[in-house]
């Protein structure tokens, strides 16, 4: 298992655990970390043995505070190559964009969510947030823009409207806003947001692993068909999962009334 210096890499069985470790400096990502969490992802989706990753960050004030405008005001000093360098060895946060990955992912919120770190959140499938969470993108009050997918997620995620208001102002909104309209799927007191998220990836686990690797696709993808086309590949998708061995045995444990025994193929 790789060994990083700012990023906890765990294995529980079929479940990964990805924490982001600055807790100093509310789990603000620099490039160095950027590049653990995409290794650390890497390793998850191509380790057949693990089914669900869950990502949150050290301590108990921020699931993170987006980029860590320090490290990049010294790197502006340096010049823009620098700049462009230093970010060029991996998507922010490590899954921001140019990853794909149809394991699940869940985030598990344990505080500020704000810039970068709510574009990591965004990222991921299912969202779980601690009541004192407190989500926003901010970027233009430092005349720069959400630039690591957040213009192209959230107003896929929320009201279109709704999504320009936050980007354009930079404003920040709470917990009960962020699950009015959809952007947090689960809120929960700060003591409960890894049990509940641990909860909710062996509840994923329990399901055949295939099945829902190919569900999420159908849907992650059919997001940007016509629906005739979603249609079409989802039934695609449907062929490739009713040839698996798991599709088999889901219905034969079903009928003898007997827990599945699901194993990916």
């Amino acid at each position: 298992m790789p060994d990083f210096e700012k990023v906890i890499y765990e294995k529980r069985g079929r479940v990964a655990i990805i924490t982001m470790n600055r807790p100093e400096r509310m789990n603000a990502i620099d490039p160095q970390t950027s590049a653990e969490m995409h290794e650390a992802f890497c390793d998850f989706r191509d380790d057949d043995n693990l089914w669900v990753a869950i990502l949150t960050g050290a301590g108990e004030r921020a699931f993170s505070a987006g980029n860590d405008l320090v490290a990049m005001s010294q790197m502006q000093q340096q010049g823009l190559n620098a700049v462009s360098a230093a970010y060029s060895r991996a998507p922010f946060g490590g899954i921001t964009r140019s990853f794909e990955c149809y394991k699940p992912i869940v985030a598990a919120i344990n505080g500020y969510c704000l810039a970068g770190g709510l574009e990591i959140a965004l990222s991921c499938d299912v969202r779980i947030a601690a009541q004192h969470a407190t989500f926003g993108l901010p970027e233009v009050t430092r005349a720069i823009i959400p630039g690591a997918s957040g213009t192209q997620r959230l107003p896929r995620l929320i009201p279109f409207g709704l999504a320009l208001e936050l980007i354009m102002t930079g404003g920040r909104f709470d917990v009960d806003w962020a699950f009015r309209y959809g952007l947090v799927n689960h809120v929960v007191p700060a003591a409960e947001v890894m049990p509940k998220a641990l909860e909710m990836a062996e509840t994923i686990c329990e399901n055949g692993p295939l099945a829902v690797r190919l569900a999420k696709e159908a849907a992650v993808r059919g997001l940007a068909m016509p629906f005739d086309e979603g249609l079409k590949f989802e039934n695609e998708q449907s062929r490739k999962v009713l040839a698996s061995q798991d599709a088999r045995e889901g219905p034969l444990a079903f009928a003898q009334k007997r827990k599945p025994n699901y194993q990916g193929k």
